[in-house]
């Protein structure tokens, strides 16, 4: 074994997913970035293949280009190093809502084999909720307005349920042609990348089918941390495992921001 391929090796599944998230972004392309996983594989994306992408944040950053992951959309690193700053009207307004952005990049607490995302509350009971999320802020408009939505999230059954407690942000409803009724811009989920892999929509169906896994996993494992019955893609591939720069790049990126 080469020192090289001994470095390649020596990654994490939360590594393999983010740099696995950050390869997908397109140089030149317009990112509207949340906060966590999509952040860091966004930021990663720019500092490696993708140095044109421009990555607009819900605060009203426009280009941003920190040299540290955010705490939050309002960390003035995002403004200090912005190209404009405009107001979240602005945003939503100009940008999102007449179909400017490219790619949204969302994560989730919950997904569905739809591609509908929950980040509100766990539980059926809205109104007293096991567990009360976050919530909403700018995702619905993100996952109804930009061009396609990619999803970031670690999978297991808890976060991969057969239906969603709380539709957040629509993703595919209830199956293909659900969009076009509501009357949504973009074309919503047309990926989702976890730690173990990566899923599509099915063009017949837009159910979500495990497409791509990634280096060392196999097909019972992504089952097994799916609340659903997981249809696997006859053109099954493997992501390539993470190089030396891509890991390099990835802690560097993380260490700055402790």
């Amino acid at each position: 074994m080469t020192a090289t391929t001994e470095a390649q090796q020596a990654y994490t599944s939360d590594e393999m997913m983010s740099i696995a998230a950050a390869r997908v972004l397109g140089n030149g392309q317009r990112c509207f970035v949340g906060i966590g996983l999509p952040s860091t594989a966004a930021n990663l994306a720019r500092r490696t293949h993708a140095p044109d992408l421009v990555l607009i944040y819900e605060s009203g950053t426009l280009g941003s280009k920190p040299d540290r992951l955010p705490a939050s959309i309002g960390d003035g690193i995002l403004a200090e190093t912005a190209d404009a700053v405009i107001s979240v009207p602005e945003v939503f307004n100009y940008w999102l809502q007449p179909g400017r952005i490219d790619v949204g990049f969302l994560g989730a607490a919950q997904l569905d084999k739809f591609g509908n995302i929950n980040t509100t509350v766990i539980g059926d009971d809205y109104a007293n909720p096991k567990v009360r999320l976050p919530g909403a802020g700018g995702a619905p408009e993100i996952a109804a307005s930009c061009r396609e939505v990619f999803v970031v999230v670690r999978q297991s059954k808890r976060s991969f349920v057969d239906k969603v407690d709380f539709v957040t942000s629509v993703g595919h409803g209830s199956g293909k042609g659900d969009r076009e009724r509501l009357g949504l811009r973009g074309a919503g989920p047309t990926l989702v990348i976890t730690d173990l892999g990566i899923l599509r929509p099915d063009p017949e169906t837009s159910e979500l089918v495990l497409s791509q896994l990634h280096e060392g996993v196999e097909v019972e494992q992504v089952r097994e941390a799916t609340g659903w019955d997981l249809k696997v893609s006859p053109q099954l591939s493997r992501t390539e495992a993470p190089t030396e720069a891509e890991l390099a790049t990835l802690r560097a990126l993380k260490e700055a921001g402790k």
